[in-house]
């Protein structure tokens, strides 16, 4: 019976005060609409950082000084630092045939001998390509012999760091900004309702109502305007990648539209706990006033 009170007292809340509720569920159509917008270009940002990390790749050349075993049986022991994966080992022929590939010549009939170093190329793991996992991985190859000649992108991957953080930086705060925008203005306009209401909460209150019995209704208002807001906004969305991008920009759609399919119920979700923590924190802080 109460929950059933709290569900009609919910929408007849909405009702009462139409205005306020329609101004709070447009403010959260749009504020979830750029979320899932910034929420999509920025999974798929992650997605193709990961993607360059699954292809960081390490050379390390050996020493003429040292034999065919003993370079191949180093490249053996490469493979077992942590954060490397795959290890191909390169000795001088495989060298010569594919410099022979490449260039169309043989290096053997135009110098004579091979002059080409034996070499090893290690892929590194996703979860080790950033700068500070790459320079442990090189010291723990340069130990294994003091003539190991260790070449990889240093430049490269640290710009691409760099980017990683700073994008990361720039949507987090803006989602925040426009998260923080939604629920204020979700608690603004259950507290107008409670005010409008507060001489009824003041009896229930003096007749022995629990906290929750009389919170429970603006929650349920909260969690509808949110969850109104998330729908329309995650059909927003959708239209917009799935008409717009697709008819004009497929090239971009075909970026973003892996990560769209997760925004979707995201936007929804994320609709509905907005419309609920704002709720909540409106209730509280009117119940600790009055």
């Amino acid at each position: 019976m109460d929950l059933i009170y709290s569900v009609k007292e919910g929408f007849s809340g909405i009702g009462r005060a139409r205005m306020p509720a329609a101004v709070t569920m447009a403010i959260g159509f749009f504020s979830l609409v750029l979320l899932g917008l910034f929420g999509s270009v920025s999974l798929s940002f992650y997605d193709l950082i990961q993607e360059v990390r699954s292809r960081v790749e390490m050379e390390v050349f050996f020493s003429e000084a040292i034999s065919e075993a003993q370079a191949s049986g180093l490249a053996e022991q490469m493979g077992h630092i942590p954060g490397v994966g795959k290890v191909t080992y390169i000795s001088k022929e495989a060298a010569a045939a594919r410099f022979s590939r490449e260039f169309g010549e043989d290096v053997v009939r135009i110098l004579g001998a091979n002059p080409l170093p034996r070499s090893a190329t290690l892929a590194i793991k996703p979860g080790s390509a950033d700068p500070a996992d790459i320079d442990r991985i090189r010291k723990r190859i340069g130990v294994l012999d003091y003539g190991l000649d260790i070449k990889y992108n240093q430049e490269y991957l640290s710009a691409i760091e760099r980017n990683a953080r700073l994008f990361t930086l720039v949507t987090a705060c803006i989602g925040g900004v426009i998260a923080v925008a939604t629920v204020v203005m979700n608690a603004y306009t259950v507290r107008l309702a409670m005010y409008a209401r507060r001489d009824k909460i003041k009896t229930m209150r003096l007749v022995g109502a629990t906290r929750w019995f009389i919170s429970a209704p603006f929650l349920i208002e909260g969690a509808v305007q949110g969850l109104v807001s998330g729908g329309l906004a995650a059909l927003g969305v959708y239209l917009l990648f799935e008409q717009a991008l697709l008819r004009y920009e497929p090239a971009i759609y075909q970026i973003l539209h892996p990560s769209a399919l997760i925004v979707y119920p995201g936007i929804v979700a994320l609709g509905l706990l907005l419309g609920i923590f704002g709720s909540s924190l409106s209730v509280a802080r009117f119940l600790r006033a009055s």
